[in-house]
Order: C-alpha cells, then structure tokens, then sequence
C-alpha cells in the first residue's frame, strides 16, 4: 500500500510528459494523482472565510493573475505553441518558467495539445471540443483523464530538441511550489516590517498563490470551453472558434479566437484596432526593448476577408 502511494505521489511530481506512455484505451479515465491536487487548489480558496483580506494581499493577486497570464498567452500559447515571434534561448527558457508558475503543466506539454486541437478543431478526435464531448470536458475533464495526462511528442519535436525545456516539462510543479514559498514568506516578512499593512502570511498565500493561481485556471480554460461556444464569427474557419469581447478582456485577448482560429501564425489575435489584445500591446513592449523580435503580422488579404458577418 505504501509502495502504491509513493509510485501516486512520484507520477504526480514526476510530470514525464516525453514518455510515449500515453493512455489512449480509456478515454474517460481519471487521473487521480492529478484530480485530487486539482480540487484542493479549489476547496484552499474557501480558506479566505479565515484568513481575511487585505489591500496588499489583493493587489498582490490581481499583479500575479496578470503576469501568469501574460505569460500563458503571450508565450505557451502564441511562441511554443504558434512560434509567432522569436526569442533568444535564454528568454524563452525564462519565460517557459513563467508560464509554468501557472500550474498549467509543462511548455512542451502545453504546446503539444494545443497544435493537436488546431488540427483537429471541433472534431470527434480534438482534445477538448465541448461540441462532442460537452463543455465541462472541454473546459477542464479533458486534461483530468488519463488519455491525456502524456502529450504526443511528434507534434513538438522542435521543442524537445532544448534539454532545459524538457527538464522543466518533467519537473513542472517545482516552479508553482516555489512561488507558493515566496507568497509565503513574502507575507511573514511584511508582518515584522509592516504590521500597520493588516496583512498575513496566510492571506498572502491564500490570495497571492491559491484564489490568484485558480481564477487564471478557468479563464484560460474559458477558451476551450466559452469560446466555442459564445460570440461571433467574422472568418469561416470549419469549426466553432468564436470572438468575444468579454474574453478578451479577461484572459488579455485570448477572446478573439475565431479571429485566432483563421490565421494562428500571428502574434496578434485582435486584427483590428478596435479589438483589445492586451497581450500583443506586451509583446510589442518586449520587442521595442530587444527582447523578442518579428512578431508575425495579419496578412492584408486575411484582414480583408469576411466570410461571416
């Protein structure tokens, strides 16, 4: 029994994402190792009840909400996933470091099942279309399930060629225990400096890292699951992929996913000026300071089609 709970705990640590040990014979299989971590994350939020609130302790949440996320759409999903712009070695390892404190599983892990869902958008054999398989699944079942608990390495065989980048993938739950660490003693630290602030080591862990790290969960997931689901459709892309001005505000412009869906090269998902895309205003930042470079544009031809009103 306890050899059984060590081997749990080990695959639970232990990401292994390059194994080609993939469970393809159960497709509603859950992963328990997975599952339980998952629902803690969730059921520690309801702690606030306990530990209170404070201005230091919100600001500190919304401040990590939004550089997570940044670093979700900005880099797993429009550089691993979509290589829309190029970075130096070391940034990109920097930045996978990033996205990886989102607890959203490994760069190379990521960026695997996303280009298998643009291949397969919306059909029977996407990773998480809520239009054959239903919206929880797509929202969040999918990546609960043992299928996919291992990602097909041959789609990102230009990934897997950085040994730093497969050691992070394998090792991927370090990065998010650390920043735990840091919230954490962050707050000890402004409880002796600072005690006039009201603010805890326990709010700071509560708010900064736990409510911080699960409400960037489910507005990333938003895209899987609302955004198939919820808005217009400028292009015909052959699947679902919706625009949505409320998820593009939420997630920094994820929410322009038809738009998305038609031309993914590019670094920029709001093609036009009026559509918010806080993420591409970032990465343009980041290229005026030498730190990435040729971000990919909309096409004209692309802008100019309109296939659906």
């Amino acid at each position: 029994m306890t050899l059984r709970l060590l081997k749990t705990l080990q695959h639970w640590f232990v990401a292994g994402s390059a194994s080609p040990t993939a469970d393809t014979t159960n497709r509603d299989g859950v992963e328990w190792a997975r599952i339980v971590p998952f629902a803690l994350m969730h059921l520690v939020c309801l702690s606030v009840i306990w530990v209170g609130v404070s201005f230091v302790a919100v600001a500190v949440a919304a401040g990590l909400y939004f550089l997570r996320m940044f670093a979700v759409t900005g880099f797993y999903h429009r550089y691993f996933a979509h290589r829309s712009f190029k970075t130096s070695r070391a940034g990109q390892f920097v930045f996978a470091v990033l996205g990886a404190s989102a607890v959203q599983r490994g760069p190379i892990w990521w960026a695997a099942h996303h280009r298998h869902h643009h291949a397969h958008s919306d059909k029977d054999s996407d990773v998480h279309s809520p239009l054959h398989r239903g919206f929880i699944w797509s929202h969040m079942g999918w990546f609960l399930s043992k299928r996919y608990f291992v990602a097909d390495m041959s789609q990102v065989r230009d990934l897997t060629r950085f040994p730093e980048l497969r050691l992070l993938d394998r090792f991927d739950i370090l990065v998010p225990v650390g920043l735990a660490v840091v919230v954490f003693v962050l707050g000890i630290v402004l409880e002796r400096i600072a005690p006039g602030l009201g603010t805890t080591r326990w709010q700071m862990l509560v708010w900064g890292f736990f409510i911080s790290t699960v409400v960037c969960y489910h507005a990333t997931y938003s895209i899987n699951s609302f955004a198939h689901r919820f808005g217009s459709q400028r292009f015909d892309t052959g699947d679902d992929s919706r625009n949505n001005l409320w998820l593009a505000l939420l997630t920094l412009g994820e929410g322009w996913h038809n738009n998305h869906h038609r031309y993914p090269a590019s670094a920029r998902q709001g093609f036009f000026w009026w559509e918010i895309d806080i993420t591409y205003y970032l990465l343009r930042g980041l290229a005026a300071l030498g730190i990435v470079s040729d971000l990919r544009p909309v096409p004209l031809k692309i802008r100019a089609m309109r296939a659906r009103p």
